[in-house]
C-alpha cells in the first residue's frame, strides 16, 4: 500500500495531517537541503511528538515522495497547449522554476515514477502532448530523452549555484581566479578546440542555455516524428 493509498490516522491531540507534515518538511528542506529533513526535525517544527508522524509517513523516503509530489503540482499547466513542443517547453521551463525555488528538487529528479497524484498528472500531461502523433513506443523514447535532458541541465546549474554559496566566487570570479593557470595551458598549443571554446566562444547565461538546448532536444525529436516507420 502506497503513501497515498493508506488512510491517516485521528489528528487529535495535537491538529495534524500529511498536508502539514509535508509543507514542514518542504520549509525545512527550502532553508537547508534534503540534510535538514527528518522526522524528528518535522516533528519540532510542528510541536509534535516523532512518533506522532509515523502514523502519517512509514520512512523518510515517503516523506520524500509526498514532497516532491506536492512540488509538481507547480509544474502542472493551467491548460494543455494544442501544440506539442510548447508543452513539453513549458513543462521544462516550469520544472526549471521549480527546482530553482526548492533546489532540493534537484536531488531527487530522475529516480523511479512518481505515484502520487500531481506526479502522474505530469506523466499525463508530458505523455499526452505527443500520443497519436506517432506510435508509444517513439513517445516513450521521446518523453525519456526529453527528461534526461532536462534532469541533467538542471543538476548542473544546481550544483553551479552549490558551488558558488561554498566558495563565494560566481562563476565569473571563479574564471579569473583560474584564468592565468588556463591561459598557460592554452598557449601548449594541446588544446586548440578548447582554446577555441574559450577565447571565441559566447558567454550564455543558465537561462539561455537551458532553453537552447531544449529547443534542440525537440528538434531532434520532430525529426523522429516526421520519420515515417521502417
Amino acid at each position: 500500500m502506497t503513501v497515498w493509498d493508506r488512510p491517516e490516522p485521528p489528528s487529535r491531540p495535537v491538529p495534524l495531517d500529511r498536508e502539514r507534515i509535508v509543507a514542514a518538511a518542504i520549509a525545512l528542506a527550502d532553508e537547508g537541503g534534503l540534510e535538514a529533513v527528518s522526522l524528528r526535525k518535522v516533528a519540532a517544527r510542528l510541536n509534535a511528538g516523532p512518533m506522532r508522524l509515523y502514523g502519517y509517513i512509514s520512512t523518510k523516503e515517503e516523506l520524500f515522495d509526498l514532497m516532491v509530489d506536492e512540488v509538481q503540482a507547480e509544474i502542472l499547466p493551467e491548460e494543455q497547449p494544442g501544440d506539442w513542443r510548447e508543452a513539453l517547453r513549458g513543462l521544462a521551463h516550469r520544472t526549471r522554476q521549480a527546482a530553482l525555488r526548492h533546489e532540493w528538487l534537484a536531488d531527487l529528479l530522475g529516480r523511479r515514477p512518481a505515484l502520487g497524484p500531481n506526479g502522474l498528472a505530469v506523466t499525463e500531461t508530458t505523455l499526452a502532448a505527443l500520443v497519436g502523433l506517432t506510435d508509444i513506443d517513439t513517445v516513450m523514447r521521446a518523453v525519456e530523452t526529453v527528461s534526461a535532458y532536462i534532469t541533467g541541465a538542471i543538476r548542473r546549474e544546481i550544483t553551479n549555484l552549490r558551488a558558488e554559496r561554498a566558495t563565494g566566487l560566481s562563476k565569473h570570479d571563479w574564471q579569473r581566479a583560474h584564468g592565468p593557470h588556463v591561459t598557460r595551458m592554452l598557449a601548449t598549443g594541446r588544446f586548440p578546440a578548447l582554446a577555441k571554446a574559450v577565447y571565441d566562444g559566447t558567454d550564455v547565461n543558465a537561462e539561455t542555455s537551458f532553453a537552447t538546448g531544449l529547443d534542440w532536444v525537440l528538434d531532434a525529436v520532430a525529426a523522429r516524428l516526421t520519420t515515417p516507420p521502417p
